[in-house]
């Protein structure tokens, strides 16, 4: 289909997502200008020793480089000298809240419990037993209920081990859905357990409609949108330990961090939609 376009002579520019890197190569044998946006940490491909020559060598053929985090940015520089711009993703606020107001069924059934909730892909990338594990930990010591909102490969490896440890009564797995911020609402603290990320948009929605966020301090992104933990929990990747430290501590003095949600919220706006866009915008002008 690219192909096909640039054979009928328009004059283009090629933007591409996900870091094509077949655009690239193509875009390049034609000598078409090409911005390629990149929007997964090189944490979770850099130890493909293939990828990684691969996107070193052909990422710099490209014009533009975009990433969604300056520690995303920082990381490319550093792992393949690759010197990208940072544009945030663009967070529409409008949409987020009225979706969430959308009428939806109790996920939770006390009013007095913690309520917890996870939300993305069942995978190894999300590591949604390292939640588990500090739910374990947790569930003799203070009351609450978590629900992981989503679905993938490891599903029934997450049932098994709710199961096994008699958290049944304390967790569930709900199907994805189309719009998760009516179930958000009703939460109060969202947790994020990846082990990389780009720019994690759950978090900033998570913002958008005032819970507090715990969240893994992975690359790259989440200290980025929390302040450096200004703003909200960060825990070591994998470490369930000290997940469940910060969750008791959340539990017993809300109102202490109540203020740093606070911090959260007001920063948002670095993430507004048309600021974003219009960056997006005047990188492509460059090109026409």
């Amino acid at each position: 289909m690219l192909i096909k376009e640039i054979l009928r002579g328009r004059n283009l520019l090629v933007f591409t997502f996900q870091a094509n890197l077949y655009c690239v190569i193509v875009c390049k044998l034609f000598g078409i200008s090409i911005i390629t946006r990149s929007n997964t940490a090189p944490d979770g491909w850099s130890n493909n020793k293939i990828k990684k020559i691969l996107y070193s060598f052909l990422l710099k053929k490209a014009d533009r480089v975009v990433v969604n985090s300056f520690e995303f940015k920082r990381k490319m520089k550093k792992f393949f000298n690759i010197k990208c711009e940072c544009i945030y993703n663009p967070l529409n606020k409008r949409d987020i809240i009225r979706l969430s107001k959308t009428k939806a069924k109790k996920i939770f059934s006390k009013i007095n419990k913690l309520k917890i909730i996870n939300i993305g892909r069942i995978v190894d990338q999300k590591d949604q037993i390292t939640l588990l594990k500090a739910l374990n930990i947790i569930r003799k010591k203070i009351d609450f209920e978590a629900v992981i909102l989503g679905r993938g490969i490891l599903k029934n490896s997450l049932l098994n081990y709710i199961s096994e440890n008699n958290l049944t009564k304390h967790v569930k797995i709900i199907n994805f859905q189309n719009n998760p911020y009516k179930f958000l609402r009703q939460s109060d603290v969202f947790i994020l357990t990846s082990k990389f990320e780009g720019l994690p948009n759950v978090l900033l929605e998570t913002i958008v409609l005032k819970k507090f966020i715990i969240s893994s301090d992975c690359p790259t992104g989440p200290k980025e949108i929390l302040l450096n933990g200004k703003g909200g929990l960060l825990f070591k990747v994998g470490n369930y330990n000290d997940l469940a430290k910060k969750i008791m501590l959340y539990s017993k003095n809300k109102k202490k961090y109540k203020m740093m949600l606070n911090k959260s919220i007001k920063s948002i706006n670095r993430f507004d939609y048309y600021k974003n866009l219009e960056k997006y915008l005047k990188l492509i002008n460059l090109y026409l």
